[in-house]
């Protein structure tokens, strides 16, 4: 017992669930629709999937890990993606690469500005700057559905997507434990009063925790688009539902930060999201249906993998 114990308390513990979780979830759904969900090229599928909402996932945990939340990310992925299709026709993938990371990392910015500035909710902030990006992505296409050349896709499938997004992972996981960011960021979301006492300039840092989000989805617009290969500009927060899947592989992470890997839980928590997705829609149940249980799946996971802290305030 006393191996189990130290085993528990060890930093693999973590993983070791979220990949049983897996296990778990694809036996259930390939027992319940064995021809149409769980084999090896569909098994690929999903992966492609989690590999881009994951991307994302790790920008906002830059952000979520203090407190605040970015609504503005689903607008920030399509403004992002049909300047990448624009820029990929003068400058190919030079401009396919180079017109999202400044795109979203710019987003990312003045977001991040912008709620420092204004001294108001996040939530409030990023939904009407959302609306501004969202009338911007409108002007960039005349409100035309922008189509990626058939020459620029490779980001859409393997290997590149897989090497682009390891990329992005190693960054993420590089910054959060290496870098003066990641310990500051650390610091503000334990507790923001004491890390300001302790000399930390908390705006400069939150801003620069929105900055990173904003080139992550930058990253994430590249292989959205890539494999998508199309984008059609939002209107009227339209583009709101692009912000709850990577969120949701957001909230992996944080679920399981204390295991410190949290880059690696967001990755495969965007993939068990993607096997409850595609079980649901193998099994030809209805989209509320999903939804719903998607949603109590997601809480009972968060709830049971989050240790509560005594005398702690939830926000």
């Amino acid at each position: 017992m006393s191996g189990l114990k130290k085993f528990k308390q060890s930093q693999w513990y973590g993983v070791v669930i979220l990949l049983l979780l897996v296990v778990l979830f694809w036996a259930v759904f390939k027992i319940l629709a064995p021809q149409t969900f769980g084999d090896l090229n569909r098994m690929s599928t999903y992966l492609k999937s989690a590999l881009i909402y994951a991307v994302g996932g790790c920008g906002l945990y830059f952000i979520c890990v203090m407190g605040p939340f970015d609504f503005s990310i689903g607008a920030n992925i399509v403004l992002s993606s049909v300047l990448a299709v624009t820029m990929s026709q003068h400058f190919g993938y030079v401009g396919l690469v180079v017109a999202p990371i400044l795109s979203g990392t710019l987003v990312g910015l003045i977001n991040g500005i912008v709620y420092i500035k204004l001294h108001i909710s996040s939530l409030i902030v990023t939904s009407g700057l959302a609306l501004i990006y969202e009338a911007l992505s409108v002007f960039a296409t005349n409100g035309k559905e922008a189509i990626l050349s058939m020459d620029y896709r490779a980001f859409g499938d393997y290997p590149a997507n897989l090497i682009l997004a390891l990329i992005a992972y190693l960054i993420c996981a590089f910054i959060l434990k290496y870098t003066k960011i990641g310990t500051y960021t650390y610091a503000i979301g334990s507790n923001e009063v004491v890390a300001k006492n302790m000399g930390v300039n908390v705006n400069k840092y939150k801003i620069v925790a929105f900055t990173l989000c904003g080139f992550f989805v930058g990253l994430q617009s590249i292989l959205t688009i890539s494999y998508g290969t199309s984008m059609t500009s939002a209107s009227n927060m339209s583009s709101m539902s692009r912000n709850f899947t990577p969120l949701m592989g957001t909230f992996f992470g944080l679920a399981f930060k204390n295991y410190g890997h949290p880059v690696l839980a967001i990755v495969i928590g965007e993939f068990i999201i993607q096997l409850m997705f595609n079980g649901f829609v193998a099994l030809g149940a209805p989209t509320t249906v999903q939804n719903i249980v998607t949603g109590i799946a997601l809480l009972a996971i968060v709830t049971l993998t989050t240790k509560p802290v005594k005398g702690a305030v939830v926000k």
